[in-house]
Formats: C-alpha cells, sequence, structure tokens
C-alpha cells in the first residue's frame, strides 16, 4: 500500500486548529467563519491534488481529504467552545475517518487479504471508539470529582466565614461564592 502526503497547507492548518485546544477562545463569528473557509479551501485544495491519481489510490485520497476536512471542522468547533461534547466529536470525526481511509484501502486486495484487512480496520474503529466511550467516562468521573471538591471547599471557607461579622462576613462570603462558583 502506498502512503498518500498531502500539502504542507494542511499540516500548517491542523497545528494552527491545535494550539490552545485545551481553552475555548470562543472566536468572533468572521474570525470562525474565516477558519472554516480556511478548512473547506485546504479540503478543496486536497481533492484537487487526488484528481491527478487514478483507481483506487485516487479513492484512498479522497477518503483521507475527506476525513481531513471533517477532523479540522470538529476541532475548530472544540477549539471555539472548549466543550467536552465537542472534544468528544474530535475523536468521534478521528476515529470514523481512519476506518474509511482504511477500508478504501481494502480495496487494494481481493479475497481472503480483502477481508482480514476489512476486518483489521473494524477491529481498529471499534478499539478507537471504545477507548473515545472510556475517556469521556474518565472525563465526565473527573468532573464530578471536581465538583464535588469545589462544593466542599466552598462549605469550608462559609463556616470560616461565619465566625466574622458585619461587612467582613458579607465580604467573606462573597469572595468565597466568586472564588468557588456559587451563586
Amino acid at each position: 500500500m502506498t502512503r498518500i502526503t498531502h500539502t504542507p497547507l494542511w499540516a500548517a492548518l491542523a497545528l494552527a486548529l491545535t494550539c490552545g485546544a485545551a481553552q475555548a477562545d470562543n472566536y468572533s463569528k468572521s474570525v470562525y467563519d474565516k477558519a472554516k473557509d480556511d478548512v473547506k479551501a485546504t479540503y478543496k485544495a486536497e481533492r484537487d491534488g487526488c484528481d491527478k491519481m487514478s483507481g483506487n489510490a485516487k479513492d484512498v485520497c479522497v477518503e483521507e481529504a475527506k476525513g481531513h476536512e471533517k477532523v479540522a471542522l470538529a476541532q475548530l468547533d472544540y477549539n471555539n467552545t472548549g466543550k467536552a461534547d465537542d472534544q468528544m466529536k474530535v475523536a468521534e470525526a478521528t476515529y470514523e475517518s481512519r476506518y474509511a481511509v482504511a477500508k478504501e484501502r481494502c480495496d487494494d486486495f481481493a479475497g481472503d487479504k480483502k477481508d482480514v484487512c476489512t476486518r483489521e480496520a473494524k477491529t481498529a474503529y471499534e478499539k478507537s471508539k471504545a477507548d473515545a466511550k472510556a475517556n469521556k467516562k474518565i472525563a465526565d468521573a473527573h468532573s464530578d470529582a471536581d465538583e464535588a471538591k469545589m462544593k466542599a471547599d466552598y462549605k469550608l471557607a462559609r463556616e470560616r466565614c461565619d465566625s466574622l461579622a458585619g461587612d467582613a462576613k458579607d465580604s467573606c462570603i462573597a469572595s468565597a461564592k466568586a472564588r468557588y462558583h456559587e451563586s
């Protein structure tokens, strides 16, 4: 099987999209739309590059281009919102795209070799899907634990404020609410 390479523009776009992925940037509409347009332009350039090929190599190239676009758009959404659901969509787009490309690569084979290749692709897909699901559960558990810790810390801070009186107590309570995100 031959590995298809893509334009350096894709690498630069991927790097730009993944920088700061842990935090939401909440892009302005114009910045978000421009980034989305850039992803689509990159897809078009990659897709146009596939036209030079023929046969299954072209099909693999097209699937890779579609996958890059799908992952980049999901990553853009996650970078914009920072939501766990959008992060999960990035993982889903990644393993679904890899699966689509792997299945397409299997078309280079015939008979048992193709069957084994297809089963290997499906197995890798199912493993990635299971890992993503497990990682989501772990992230949810961490989030729940962090929330419980925050509530416990707030309760302790509130109790410390109870030893004060008047404006000092009010200021202490306001500070605790702000620090521990209580309303």
